[in-house]
This record gives C-alpha cells, structure tokens and sequence, in this order.
C-alpha cells in the first residue's frame, strides 16, 4: 500500500538513479503546468513529506507529485520503451541525457511550483516521523486536539501524523489493543506516537521488513489483521472482523480488528464478520 515508507524508499531510488541528471527532453502532461517542457533542467534532489514526493529542479522549481492509490515511478534503459497502453497513462516524461526515461504513471497530482513556496502544498500536514524535523511532542498534541474523535479517523488524517495510510493505522490499533473506532483519547499518545515512528522508519529502511508488523515476513503472516478478515487471530486465535468503506467517506477506510485482543472500551463492538 502506498504510505509514507512506500514513498520515502521510492525516493531513496529516484535518487539514487537520477540525481544530477541532466534532462535532455520531456514534459508534464498533467496538472497546473500541463504541457511545459522539462528539457534542460536538472534533477538536484528529492524530499518526501508523508505521503507527497518532492522532485528538486536547478533554477528554483519542484514538482510535487502524490501518487494516491494508483500512481507509479519507473525508469526504462536507453532504447527501451513502455507498452503503449501504459504510456497513455504517463502524466511525467523525463528523457535523461544518458538515454534514460523517467517516467510518473497515473499520478493524480502533479503540480509545479517553487522550491521556496514548497509550503504551499505540503505545509498544512503534520509531523513525519521518516523527516530530519520529526516532532514527537507536536504530532502528540495534534493528536490530541479532538480526543473523541475515533482511532482510525484521526490517524488517517494527515493533517494530525503525516505518512500513515490504512494498512498502518489498523496494524497500530492492534499493537496498541484498541478497538479501531474507540476514541483516539483512550490510548497512551505518546506510546502511540513512539510506536507508530519505530514502525515506520523500521518499513522505510530495513531491508525485508517493508511494511511487516508481526516480524514473519512469510506471506500470511506478515501482518496482525489487515487483510485476514475471517481468519484466526495470531495472537488469540480470535475471528478477525472487518467492515467495509464507505464510499467518498476518507474516515470510514476497510478496517480489520480483533474483538478479543482490541476490545471497545464500552463493550460494544461493531462491524461484520470476514
């Protein structure tokens, strides 16, 4: 799933292919600058913030790029080239002067702006924890700030803790024993955030852990509830539950949990069974 890990190591990869390219053709196909051309810029660097990546130009320009649930990066040697049908979906063309293409597939943002005015487009979100400016205490407070509101909604919101998407927000609510839909209040905050850091940089940096939250990396068992609607619990061998999105809704993602290991607080539970 593509959180913020999944952005800070294609970041760590665009970097280390492209860095100090020079980009002889290519263009924007999409966004506020659609049809601009790219040719002779260079690729300085690259940042990511949560979810949303930062290409870095000489001459004070940044693409901002998001790559929601179905955007993509990819890098084809000089002579080869994409399947038709996928470059009608290329939103980002970079031709490097070694023959390369760089290409962003299907990205649903795309805009170009300043480097000094990057703020503009990412200054609204909260601390990341994959960030040299992580705070800890200020992603607490965020948090903190409507603490009736429910668990998985407030993680969600990148406004509050940026980086974490759907399969990290219930993966965390099981480590932390809380019912998915209990108040963000009724957890320790600061344990919360600690937790959620070590897993995220953990995902982003060492190798084969990528997004593995019970230490088996066999397939199945990788993760605490996300995705095993029905199946036993690994801890309790409990049924886990699920209940589904609701459309146009961001607060109300697919969400898995277990009853016995993440009870509501009230003793209530909700859902369907998987």
């Amino acid at each position: 799933m593509p959180e913020g890990d999944s952005v800070f190591r294609l970041r760590q990869r665009l970097a280390a292919a492209t860095t100090g390219a020079h980009v002889a053709e290519g263009e924007l196909r999409a966004g506020n600058a659609a049809g601009l051309s790219l040719a002779g810029r260079t690729i300085v660097g690259y940042d990511t913030h949560g979810k949303h990546l930062l290409t870095r130009f000489d001459g004070g320009d940044t693409l901002h790029t998001h790559l929601r649930m179905q955007g993509s990066w990819t890098i084809t040697r000089p002579g080869r080239s994409l399947p038709t049908a996928v470059r009608e979906k290329a939103r980002v063309r970079l031709r490097l002067d070694d023959g390369r293409d760089v290409w962003g597939l299907d990205l649903p943002v795309v805009e170009l702006v300043p480097t000094a005015r990057e703020r503009d487009v990412v200054g609204h979100l909260g601390p990341d924890p994959l960030r040299e400016d992580w705070d800890a205490a200020e992603a607490v407070r965020r948090l903190a700030a409507r603490p009736d509101r429910p668990f998985v909604a407030t993680l969600l919101d990148q406004r509050r803790m940026a980086g974490l998407g759907n399969l990290w927000v219930n993966e965390l609510a099981f480590l932390r024993g809380i019912h998915p839909f209990a108040p963000i209040g009724a957890t320790d905050l600061d344990a919360l955030v600690a937790l959620a850091a070590r897993c995220l940089r953990v995902s982003a940096t060492v190798a084969g852990m990528y997004q593995v939250t019970t230490g088996d990396r066999r397939r199945g068992a990788s993760h605490w509830v996300v995705g095993r609607a029905g199946r036993p619990c690994l801890r309790c061998g409990t049924r886990i539950r699920v209940r589904d999105e609701v459309a146009n809704d961001p607060e109300r993602r697919r969400t898995w949990w277990c009853p016995r290991c993440q009870p509501m607080p009230t003793g209530g539970d909700v859902g369907t069974p998987g």
